[in-house]
């Protein structure tokens, strides 16, 4: 009877026990219901928050407030400074540059003694240690069998200060270091493709990195430093580029130049020939040949040219050396461009560098005119916080393009001039002036300090340099009418009176005579920083 109710028993068990095991099922189907919605609502909720922070990101930097305050393109000598010293000033800056390797060039090797006193204003003087820089303490003058030492006026300056010369990508390269050692400096690889514009406002820059990957880059202000082949500046300003020369380059190794740690210029036929030391090893030597055409270096030309024009000469001092040099076979070749400044000034953009002025390198001064540059727009920089409102900080940077001038008007006048004057020629009075100016500097004292002076960039004074410029003229004219005069010579006079006025005036022309004389005329010289 017992066992009967037992098994009577178990249906009514196996009920209750399968009533809770559906209860706990439920719950956990409830449960897991509940938590996968809970989850998908967080996770759209997420997708929802990380969109709208993009957008607002993309928003930002299209509007000139993304992670950059400064965009620099090109980190050479003028890059490479700039975002040192903005990154020093505590600006976010981001340098794109198309090879962070070293650079090997023939140009860019004599910093002068002007340039000098700019690196240490931006505190970029240990640049120049460690790479076996070379100090230049002035020039050496050769025409027709004669000399004379042209010294730099520096007695009034340090025993340090002095022009240097040096492997250019050497010195390249330290600035990018330096540069790179400040945390709110970024360099990066890449090739910039356009600038971004948005109704005539430049937001950035797109660019495509290493691995052919094609990025945009946003900031208030975009600084074009991409050198003297940039492909950026036609919409910056009106590139009016003339190639007058080409340079032919050579390294002569283990030679004593006349004049130790001294620039030679030697004023051959048809035209200047420069040495100067570029370590304790190495001596540069630069061939100027007129013309945009250079003899074949493929087919043996430029060698004879190099031994049968050009090596006879060359000082007897150094060619041994010069002939063992040709003969190694390392012979490059540069074209020599200049252009003007004619800058479109546009909001959110600037250019700098090469990419914004040439003159011919026959006086070396293209990175002192890059240097003194970077210290006019740091200065016009320190005192504004935000660089967003790009048309009041257009406006406001006007400035920059007068204030620059009388440094880099007479460098740019002087190297054109100068480039002229030193030139062979058939013409009697082209004749003249180039032995007139060879004397009087031959002569010393003011006559040789005030030319090298301006040259250095020491007194970059424009119309210091037109009086030297017309003194020389003079002198040349004094010479040909003493001790008698004739209608000759009075004819050769006059026209070298000319020659020399055609010489100079175009050049002061292009840079701007109420800039250049008189910048204080000039509206923009007096423009206050924008106030927000």
């Amino acid at each position: 009877m017992a066992g009967g109710q037992f098994w009577n028993e178990i249906p009514k068990g196996c009920c209750w026990v399968g009533g809770i095991l559906a209860s706990v099922l439920g719950v956990l189907f409830l449960y897991r219901v509940v938590v996968r919605k809970r989850r998908r609502n967080g996770s759209e909720c997420f997708k929802s928050m990380r969109t709208t922070k993009d957008e607002e990101t993309r928003l930002a930097n299209e509007n000139g407030g993304g992670d950059f305050d400064v965009i620099v393109v090109g980190a050479g000598v003028a890059g490479s400074a700039l975002a040192y010293t903005l990154g020093k000033d505590g600006r976010r800056v981001c340098v794109i540059e198309r090879d962070l390797l070293e650079p090997n060039r023939i140009v860019g090797e004599l910093l002068q003694p002007g340039g000098y006193l700019k690196l240490i204003e931006l505190g970029l003087e240990d640049c120049v240690d460690k790479i076996d820089a070379q100090q230049v303490f002035g020039y050496a003058l050769f025409k027709d069998g004669r000399n004379t030492r042209l010294p730099y006026p520096l007695e009034m300056f340090k025993s340090d200060v002095s022009g240097r010369s040096f492997h250019n990508g050497r010195f390249i390269q330290k600035m990018r270091e330096k540069a790179a050692t400040l945390p709110n400096v970024q360099l990066e690889q890449g090739t910039v493709t356009s600038l971004l514009e948005d109704n005539g406002t430049v937001k950035g820059i797109q660019y495509k990195t290493r691995t052919s990957q094609e990025l945009t880059a946003y900031a208030p202000l975009t600084v074009v430093c991409d050198g003297c082949f940039s492909n950026l500046r036609r919409s910056l300003c009106d590139p009016n580029v003339d190639v007058p020369s080409c340079f032919v380059g050579l390294v002569l190794e283990n030679c004593n130049l006349p004049y130790a740690n001294h620039g030679h210029v030697i004023l051959a036929d048809p035209s200047p020939i420069l040495f100067y030391p570029i370590s304790s090893t190495e001596v540069r030597c630069l061939v100027d040949v007129p013309g945009q055409k250079v003899p074949s270096i493929s087919n043996g030309e430029m060698a004879n040219y190099l031994k049968t024009v050009v090596a006879p000469q060359v000082p007897p001092e150094i060619l041994d050396a010069f002939v063992a040099a040709v003969d190694r076979g390392n012979i490059r070749t540069m074209p020599n461009r200049s252009m003007p400044a004619a800058p479109h000034p546009t909001p959110g953009a600037l250019l700098m560098g090469d990419a914004f002025n040439m003159r011919h390198p026959l006086t070396g001064g293209g990175m002192t005119v890059a240097l003194s540059d970077i210290v006019v727009l740091r200065d016009l920089l320190r005192p504004l916080r935000d660089l967003n409102d790009a048309p009041a900080l257009c406006k406001y940077l006007e400035s920059f393009y007068t204030l620059r001038k009388p440094v880099a008007s007479t460098i740019n006048t002087l190297a054109g001039a100068l480039y002229k004057v030193f030139c062979a020629s058939p013409d009697e009075a082209r004749k003249e002036m180039r032995q007139a100016c060879f004397d009087y500097l031959c002569l010393g004292g003011l006559f040789s300090s005030g030319p090298v002076s301006l040259l250095s960039g020491l007194n970059p004074r424009p119309l210091s340099l037109v009086l030297h410029f017309f003194a020389v003229a003079i002198y040349g004219v004094g010479r040909l009418l003493l001790p008698f005069p004739s209608p000759k010579r009075i004819w050769i006079g006059a026209r070298l009176i000319s020659g020399a006025s055609g010489i100079i005036f175009p050049i002061i022309r292009a840079e701007g005579v109420r800039q250049m004389f008189f910048p204080a005329t000039v509206p923009a010289y007096y423009r206050a920083p924008p106030v927000k």
